[in-house]
């Protein structure tokens, strides 16, 4: 045997699960191969002999498709429409999406900063709510409470952008502007809020500062229930240091919360707009940090057309379904 196979750890933490995907798809194929009955008829069997647990997830199936399912159906037909909530729609077909790539110069400015936004906060956020909860998860039980409450806490509290408000106001009162003119930095105050130049990169840093939220807790969730004894496996099979443990035991077993942390991750990185509201205003100065979020709210608010605000919205729900599946398919080749 090679040293290269000799060294190459085994993926125990995914055997369960590939011999349970195996078997599913000889099931399958059983089905098909067989003569008296087509895939929709023994597809139909299989459902009434489990007729117990669809009526069980049926309420569940209900209300998804009914908050869900129905409302993203809704905003696509309604996006070839003009509609003003007060008139019936009128159909014009691909006109409210023309006009949102090649006459909106304001969604242009909003899709380039939300990218920015998306592009830093999201893989950002996602990485520094592993790090942290690997790093609490190493704690003592009593300690690791403790610390997990400190880190959760802005990501919950309310009217949290008040203390960044205070720190970052622009007179001679605010925190950052009173020390600096102090030690000599600055000899008069910065409008940090009112400013192209430091708008984005305040928000940013707000942004990531509450970034700690339920992906986070998912990643602690996920660190507690790997199986100690996939360790001393991993031993034998050759892993040598903390690292390889992480990538080859830890993070396969924790696929699901990872996936789990990476949707809620790309949601908050695109509906990055609400952040800006409340420090910048909407628009904020310049455009300087105005997103795809507030252009939304805009037109379905402030001007109530709804139809090219459908069109807004299914053009994000679509970068957002494409980023996710690029995710997803990073996290396939996790452990590898």
């Amino acid at each position: 045997m090679s040293k290269k196979a000799e060294n190459k750890p085994v993926d125990t933490s995914v055997q369960n699960v590939d011999a349970e995907s195996a078997e599913a798809v000889q099931t399958v194929k059983k089905a098909v191969s067989r003569k008296d009955m087509t895939l929709a008829q023994w597809t139909w069997k299989e459902m009434k002999r489990n007729k117990t647990a669809y009526l069980m997830i049926a309420p569940f199936m209900m209300i998804f498709i009914l908050f869900t399912v129905f409302p993203v159906v809704l905003s696509l037909v309604i996006s070839f429409t003009s509609f003003n909530m007060t008139t019936l729609p009128e159909f014009i077909f691909m006109d409210n999406y023309i006009r949102l790539f090649l006459d909106d110069d304001l969604f242009v400015t909003a899709a380039k900063n939300t990218l920015i936004f998306a592009c830093i906060t999201g893989p950002v956020s996602y990485i520094l709510s592993f790090l942290v909860a690997w790093f609490i998860n190493e704690l003592d039980p009593r300690v690791r409470a403790v610390v997990t409450l400190i880190f959760y806490a802005p990501s919950i509290s309310g009217n949290v952008y008040l203390i960044w408000q205070y720190l970052f106001s622009g007179d001679a009162y605010g925190l950052v502007n009173a020390t600096m003119m102090e030690m000599g930095f600055i000899t008069e105050p910065i409008l940090w809020f009112k400013d192209a130049k430091y708008v984005m990169g305040l928000c940013i840093v707000v942004s990531l500062w509450t970034s700690l939220g339920t992906a986070f807790l998912s990643f602690i969730a996920g660190l507690q229930t790997v199986d100690r004894s996939l360790f001393e496996a991993a031993a034998v099979d050759g892993i040598k240091n903390r690292w390889q443990e992480l990538w080859y035991v830890t993070l396969p077993t924790m696929k699901p919360q990872l996936m789990f942390g990476a949707v809620m991750s790309i949601t908050g990185a695109f509906n990055f707009g609400p952040i800006v509201t409340a420090l910048a205003g909407n628009p904020s100065v310049d455009y300087a940090a105005y997103t795809i979020m507030q252009h939304l709210e805009e037109y379905s608010g402030v001007r109530w057309e709804v139809g090219y605000a459908s069109a807004i919205s299914f053009f994000l729900f679509l970068v957002m379904i494409l980023a996710n599946m690029a995710i997803n398919k990073m996290l396939s080749k996790v452990g590898e």
